[in-house]
């Protein structure tokens, strides 16, 4: 009979104890009605026969959606969304009485869905694929932030992780990356040859004007100081020479071996 007693009374206890983990605040709910104050992390005590307590996370929540989007041109877009969201602790006996439990069904996704569909009807469908995705991704944050954070929400993100076109604009968007990738690579090739074009003019003027300048150079006067020059280094050379000569410029120069 003792033993029983002791295993009902545990019984007891356990009953009348929550468990609230990290990440967590619980509110009290008696006969229905909420208690203001939350408890926070930590071993919480309660009478089981006319009190429960109620958890709920208020650390980030990731709530993946998959949704069809509508576009500008009127296309159906398949999409899986994942909206961020934390709740402020001290409206959480607020979200509960005002919307319960399910608020998350109730209140965040149908936001979600409505902010969603209105942002993305104002774009075209290809620009959910490109790099406007993440300006569509802030607008619909926006607009969720601004319907949700008085209720105590906070939408820290929203992420388009999935956007899947309809097949036949698929393969027009491939097809127009392919051409402009196409033309951009034609484009470098012909600036290349341009850009070849351009050295080999430069290199051929300059030699040009080289030859020019040479020979302008080669006038009478320089030939002949450049025979005296030559006449000049054979004769303090040590050598015997035989030169032939109009006494102008040497014809032939002989010198044989000593």
């Amino acid at each position: 009979m003792k033993n029983i007693f002791v295993f009902l009374l545990i019984l007891f206890v356990s009953a009348s104890c929550a468990v609230i983990r990290q990440g967590e605040v619980g509110v009290k709910s008696k006969f229905g009605k909420l208690a203001p104050d939350v408890s926070e992390a930590g071993l919480v005590g309660f009478n089981p026969f006319t009190t429960r307590v109620i958890k709920v996370p208020i650390r980030t929540v990731n709530q993946e959606v998959k949704l069809n989007l509508p576009s500008k041109e009127g296309l159906t877009i398949d999409s899986e969304i994942s909206i961020l969201y934390s709740i402020e602790k001290n409206k959480v006996p607020f979200i509960l009485e005002d919307v319960g439990v399910n608020y998350e069904r109730v209140l965040i996704l149908n936001v979600f869905r409505s902010a969603a569909a209105d942002v993305t009807a104002q774009y075209m469908a290809k620009d959910m694929h490109s790099g406007m995705r993440s300006e569509i991704e802030t607008q619909i944050q926006d607009r969720m932030h601004e319907s949700l954070r008085d209720r105590g929400f906070i939408i820290e993100r929203v992420l388009m992780k999935s956007i899947r076109l309809p097949e036949e604009l698929s393969r027009a968007i491939e097809r127009k990356l392919k051409a402009e990738q196409e033309a951009q690579q034609m484009e470098y090739i012909l600036e290349r040859e341009r850009k070849e074009a351009e050295r080999r003019r430069i290199e051929a003027e300059g030699t040009r004007a080289a030859q020019i300048i040479l020979a302008e150079g080669l006038v009478r006067e320089i030939i002949e100081l450049r025979s005296i020059e030559a006449f000049k280094e054979l004769a303090n050379s040590p050598n015997t020479k035989i030169i032939i000569t109009d006494g102008k410029t040497p014809y032939l120069i002989n010198s044989p071996d000593q």
